[in-house]
């Protein structure tokens, strides 16, 4: 088959296409074959033999132009300048990012950049006890848990699931009112530290869950609403810092670009933020990141899920890989002025609470993962405990949301 040469109009528009732009001093001649859309190696064979054969003049270096061609030239790459613009912000106009989520799909304002002034406020009276604050993390919502496979020590369920929401608010509500001398309280703080649910991740989750994850993500929104009000209606203001988990994500792997995004907690959380934007009782911090820093009077907190922890072993368990995470953060903060008191997280399902470190347990409690990884038995329960504005961490109050057991009557104390 015979060779097919480019005609000489072809070639001579080409040429003219490389005055107009400049020629050699203004446009390589890379930037020439983007602009006419052929190959380089082609576009060198029209300004060499091919130019040569049809006896066409190319541009030179140092050529100057006619006033009439620099003036087209000018106006050209103007025209290509603005055209790229233009795509550009059409591109960003479509990208999905969280302020795009935020500003144009929900109609939020920007992430608050600190917590509002009545939980930062000292002027607490010497007879109250401080600001209360109650955790919510690794619920698993939509999870099943099969009590006859994990020798009946547990069980769970979404009717399950919905009595221990409405069991830890009722219960914190009951603690913290009927069983401190003075319950006078500035607000509660309303911790949900990620795991809300259960999640796709893996293979036996999505094929167990009760409920598929979009209608999980709704009637959990609709308990957290609830539980958000009451609490509200109880203590008059309430904040809530959130922070994502691993489970609720619909990407195979955690990600450290966007994890938020990918997670269907920020969903929920933000989803929530919308939900009492006009309630002035409330304010939310979402994190943009897998943390959130915020202050309780003078006392600093760091919230986070913990599953950027691991490690671990039969002696120490969950101890070892939390507390070298904990000593992480805090050499990381502290170099950009940052530094903590407290570090809050989830993750572990098992209830640790301590001045410089509080580990949330589970709404879902005990399954079959711990049981088949013989870790430690836990009940569900959730971390409660006060701030005080001089005294920091003065109280802490594990909240049992498991069905109450009843017990024989004893003495208040006995000796064997």
């Amino acid at each position: 088959m015979p060779l097919q040469l480019p005609s000489k109009k072809k070639v001579a528009a080409v040429l003219a296409r490389w005055a107009s732009l400049g020629g050699p001093d203004a446009c390589t001649v890379t930037e020439l074959a983007k602009d006419v859309g052929i190959a380089r190696t082609t576009v060198h064979s029209y300004l060499g033999v091919h130019a040569e054969r049809y006896n066409l003049a190319v541009p030179q270096k140092g050529t100057t132009l006619p006033s009439s061609t620099k003036d087209t030239a000018e106006a050209e790459l103007k025209h290509r300048i603005k055209t790229l613009e233009t795509q550009l912000s059409g591109y960003r106009k479509g990208e999905l990012s969280d302020k795009y989520v935020r500003s144009k799909i929900l109609g939020l304002a920007d992430t608050v950049a600190s917590p509002p002034t009545w939980l930062v406020d000292a002027k607490a009276t010497k007879s109250s006890p401080g600001v209360p604050t109650l955790m919510a993390s690794d619920w698993h919502w939509a999870e099943v848990v099969n009590p006859t496979q994990i020798g009946g020590v547990n069980e769970y369920n979404l009717d399950i699931a919905h009595a221990r929401a409405k069991r830890l608010i009722t219960t914190a509500i009951d603690l913290l009112n009927n069983h401190m001398v003075n319950p006078q309280y500035p607000g509660i703080v309303f911790v949900l530290g990620g795991d809300l649910l259960s999640g796709d991740i893996h293979d036996e989750l999505k094929e167990t869950n009760e409920i598929p994850l979009i209608k999980a993500m709704l009637d959990l929104f609709d308990v957290l609403v609830w539980c958000i009000a009451t609490l509200a209606n109880t203590f008059g203001r309430v904040f809530v810092p959130c922070v994502t988990g691993n489970h609720g994500r619909n990407t195979m792997k955690i990600r450290a670009k966007d994890r938020n995004y990918t997670s269907f907690d920020w969903l929920v959380c933000t989803l929530l933020e919308k939900h009492f934007a006009t309630d002035k009782r409330v304010t939310f911090l979402v994190s943009d990141g897998p943390d959130a820093y915020y202050k309780v009077y003078n006392h600093r907190y760091l919230l986070s899920h913990g599953d950027q922890f691991r490690g671990g072993d039969g002696m120490i368990g969950a101890l070892g890989p939390i507390i070298r995470g904990d000593y992480k953060k805090r050499s990381r903060n502290n170099q950009v002025n940052m530094g903590y008191d407290t570090l809050i997280i989830g993750h572990w399902h098992q209830l640790i609470q301590m001045n410089r470190l509080i580990v949330n347990g589970s709404l879902c409690g005990y399954n079959e993962y711990a049981y088949a990884g013989n870790f430690p038995f836990e009940t569900p329960k959730q971390a409660l405990w006060v701030t005080h504005p001089v005294h920091g961490i003065t109280f802490s109050i594990p909240v049992h949301v498991g069905e109450p057991v009843t017990t024989e009557k004893s003495a208040w104390v006995s000796v064997k």
